[in-house]
């Protein structure tokens, strides 16, 4: 099994996935040194607490003081965005990271950022869309090519720089409905899966993505599915206790801006929140189910990703693996 960070920095304000802009940094670059495989910065705009907008500085930055860890957006808002402008971004980072940036896209869904954009919400689909035409068409064509469609147009260009990782870096996108889960399989992508889904609804997601690949004639690798959880480790019944009321506080924040549409679900808070053994118990079930990527959204800081990786990521390695981190 895997372990990515899922979340971001925040300039005031609090929330359970994020911190300051500097504490963050550092956060990366100790699970970059700890083995963690990923970590993807959300991006938002308007929110009023200072979430990350420019995910792709931050990582860029992150890129000249990591070596291993790898770098993704979670997501990016491609209507928000020129799409050649941001593919040079994209492609720029993947080369100063040496081939570590990973792609999270989306057609957003939050009221206020379309307002703020002014864009209307009923075109995000074909906006997105077509950005992400226009993006693959430029990671793939040799030479200089046009584009004429409905929201954008091109004339006579060429992308420059190409990224490392070819054609391009790998594609993520959220879905949580099967219906789009079936769609996410029949266009190659990989699947990010949200935080607030239970155990027995992540089962059926994942059933729903490996029938989607068998009929899209794609290999299912397990490792292109990564499930974002809410995963603290605790030292004592006390410091769980404590951490989960913390947690319940935040509550009203978390609801508001990560909660997806479309999740009718009430399963409660779905964190795993406990001592090490709770903590590997509960990401074993998720394990038996065919989870072999989490992405945490609330790793609890320097001192808890540092007792995870020492006392839970140990029990999740291959031999080979084991043998080379001991």
């Amino acid at each position: 099994m895997k372990f990515g960070l899922f979340g971001g920095a925040i300039r005031r304000g609090e929330s359970a996935d994020s911190a300051s802009y500097n504490e963050f940094m550092d956060y990366v670059i100790e699970a970059d040194r700890l083995g963690f495989e990923s970590v993807f910065i959300v991006e938002h705009h308007f929110s009023g607490i200072g979430q990350v907008g420019a995910s792709l500085a931050m990582l860029t930055y992150l890129a000249a003081k990591t070596e291993r860890i790898r770098l993704g957006t979670g997501v990016t808002v491609v209507p928000w965005h020129n799409p050649v402008l941001l593919c040079e971004q994209v492609n720029t980072l993947d080369l100063l990271s040496n081939g570590r940036f990973d792609f999270g896209v989306g057609k957003g869904y939050r009221d206020l950022e379309f307002k703020g954009f002014c864009i209307p919400k009923e075109e995000a689909q074909e906006r997105y869309e077509e950005c992400i035409t226009i993006m693959r068409k430029a990671w793939t064509t040799n030479g200089r090519w046009s584009h004429h469609g409905k929201y954008w147009q091109f004339e006579d260009i060429v992308v420059e720089p190409g990224p490392t990782q070819l054609p391009h870096p790998p594609l993520w996108t959220g879905a949580g409905t099967m219906e789009s889960i079936a769609r996410v399989a029949g266009t190659g992508f990989n699947l990010l899966l949200d935080q607030f889904g239970s155990i027995e609804l992540t089962g059926k997601r994942l059933a729903a993505f490996k029938d989607a690949c068998t009929a899209a004639g794609r290999p299912y690798k397990p490792h292109e599915v990564g499930l974002t959880r809410p995963v603290i480790v605790t030292t004592s019944p006390a410091h769980t206790t404590e951490t989960k009321e913390r947690r319940a506080k935040q509550g009203s924040a978390i609801e508001k801006f990560g909660k997806l549409p479309g999740l009718t679900e009430d399963v409660g808070d779905p964190a795993i929140i406990g001592e090490p053994h709770e903590v590997i118990a509960k990401l074993k079930e998720l394990q038996a189910m065919g989870v072999e990527y989490v992405m945490m959204t609330a790793a609890g800081g320097l001192d808890a990703i540092r007792l995870f990786a020492r006392e839970v990521m140990p029990e999740f390695r291959t031999g080979s693996a084991r043998k080379a981190a001991e």
